[in-house]
């Protein structure tokens, strides 16, 4: 096997494992407030823990100069929309059960698609557009509004949180391509410390010990699956990873099954597979576009 392959292959475990690592958290997002910790609190804690964890990493190993950057802008930009993002994604995580929440995530790649087109101007052909279409009947399929089956605030905020996610990916795609992943992530989590600390201070309140524990490993399972994920990305290319994420459905199933004792409804069955077959479709037409693009390039 080749060194290409072996790259490839831990690309896909490194993703796979932020996939359960994301999870985890999840469900430690969920039992948090179950033990009575704010939505505030727990925000901080998540930044707080994987502003300890990249630190330390940062600090044990290249030092403090691997991370100076001459782009503060960018990254104070992307602080704000990933801190806006991952409240409307926390807010979701509370109101809905684990698989639902999951599975109104996987509009991200849908909103990837739209947000690509308006605001990049990538050619994006009738076959994507379609997909959009067809992932967006599948998000209606699972939030059945109307129905009552569940909060439908929670399907909007999930929606917001995915199309402020994909936001998030365009924008990092531009920083990439000056800044290394550990700069990205060391900068998103200790100034997003900033606003949260000033939040903190407000909704701060006693806990008993298994909240304080739930809390840090908010933090600690999240900081390191932020650096499993853009490990992954370094490692492999994003048609290939991408994907492994919708792993994540059986995981959330699975947690919430175990610990909270539900399994998603009928109407998750059917919609969650139409909203994956639509994102992973646009994930393969993307791949066929570059690849397309790559041999025009080198023939020209």
């Amino acid at each position: 096997m080749t060194r290409a392959d072996d790259r490839i292959l831990t690309a896909i475990g490194m993703r796979l494992l932020s996939v359960v690592l994301f999870a985890a958290m999840n469900m430690c997002i969920k039992l948090s407030e179950l033990h009575g910790a704010a939505i505030g609190e727990i925000l901080f804690w998540r930044q707080f823990g994987a502003a300890v964890l990249v630190g330390g990493i940062v600090l044990a190993g290249p030092g403090l100069h691997s991370v100076a950057t001459t782009r503060m802008p960018a990254h104070l930009l992307r602080a704000v929309m990933g801190l806006i993002a991952m409240a409307f994604t926390f807010a979701t995580i509370l109101a809905l059960p684990l698989a639902e929440a999951t599975t109104i995530g996987f509009t991200m790649p849908i909103f990837a698609t739209i947000l690509g087109a308006l605001v990049l101007r990538e050619p994006t052909g009738w076959h994507r557009w379609l997909a959009v279409l067809v992932g967006f009947g599948g998000v209606l399929i699972v939030a059945q509004p109307g129905s009552g089956g569940f909060p439908i605030w929670g399907a909007v905020t999930g929606l917001i949180a995915a199309s402020l996610t994909a936001s998030v990916s365009i924008l990092l795609r531009q920083i990439g391509r000056t800044e290394a992943a550990m700069t990205t992530v060391f900068w998103f989590s200790t100034l997003s410390l900033v606003p949260l600390g000033i939040l903190y201070a407000f909704v701060f309140r006693s806990h008993p010990l298994e909240t304080w524990v739930l809390l840090a490993a908010v933090g600690l399972l999240g900081g390191a699956a932020q650096l499993a994920m853009t490990s992954a990305l370094g490692l492999g290319p994003v048609s290939v990873v991408v994907p492994m994420d919708y792993s994540s459905l059986i995981w959330a199933t699975l947690f919430g099954w175990l610990v909270f004792n539900t399994l998603p409804g009928p109407a998750t069955w059917i919609g969650a597979p139409i909203i994956v077959a639509s994102g992973l479709y646009i994930v393969w037409r993307e791949h066929v576009r570059r690849q397309t693009e790559t041999t025009q390039a080198v023939t020209t």
